[in-house]
């Protein structure tokens, strides 16, 4: 599948407020995001982050080192039009966050809510972390929300996969150690609910990646 066009189609054809993942504030994100990073100046990517309003909160709390990374344009011109004159205070990444060239280390929080789910092949999952682990700092941390078990089977035309504690640990790499884990009922615009998993899991300081 090309998920550059399968995106750039989904936010050409529907607002960005009408998608299913959509909240005004991600305000669970947020909490988990503010009692992992150490400063305000901690370095924050948001994998997948498109048209999502995290950036917008971030820059409110005063985070001043903030990247935003989508596979679609048009999700990225979207949050960049709402934010107007604040979106120069962002960095703004158009790729495939499997095949990003991305700095190593260069983060100390990595956030998605929008990618993992969909990565249904295990070499898929695997360079998912593998990534992640390459670009977070020792002891950087992944806030990672999922579909629970119970959440739904397919998301915006694609199939997904859903996670427990259990399904999460065994779809990721040694170099991340699993804190803590939160299931939530996601409002869709719809009206619908949706069940969501949240884990927060830290890199280690003696990963492979470190070297």
């Amino acid at each position: 599948m090309d998920r550059r066009a399968h995106w750039e189609e989904v936010y050409r054809r529907r607002p960005a407020t009408s998608v299913s993942w959509y909240r005004p504030h991600l305000e669970l994100s947020i909490a988990l995001i503010e009692r992992v990073a150490e400063s305000k100046r901690a370095a924050i990517l948001d994998i997948g982050g498109g048209a999502s309003t995290l950036v917008d909160d971030l820059l409110a709390a005063g985070y001043e080192d903030i990247s935003v990374l989508d596979v679609a344009e048009p999700a990225l011109e979207v949050a960049q039009q709402r934010l107007g004159e604040r979106r120069k205070d962002v960095t703004w990444l158009m790729a495939d966050f499997l095949e990003a060239n991305l700095d190593l280390q260069r983060y100390d929080v990595c956030h998605d809510r929008a990618v993992f789910h969909f990565l249904n092949a295990v070499e898929d999952r695997t360079r998912y972390f593998e990534q992640a682990e390459r670009i977070l700092r020792p002891h950087g941390t992944l806030v990672l929300a999922t579909f629970a078990l119970d959440g739904p089977e397919r998301c915006s035309g694609l199939d997904v996969s859903r996670y427990d504690e259990a399904a999460l640990r065994d779809a990721a790499v040694a170099g991340f150690e699993l804190m803590e884990s939160r299931r939530v009922s996601h409002r869709t615009p719809a009206g619908q609910t949706q069940e969501m998993m949240y884990f927060v899991l830290r890199r280690s300081a003696l990963s492979p990646a470190s070297g």
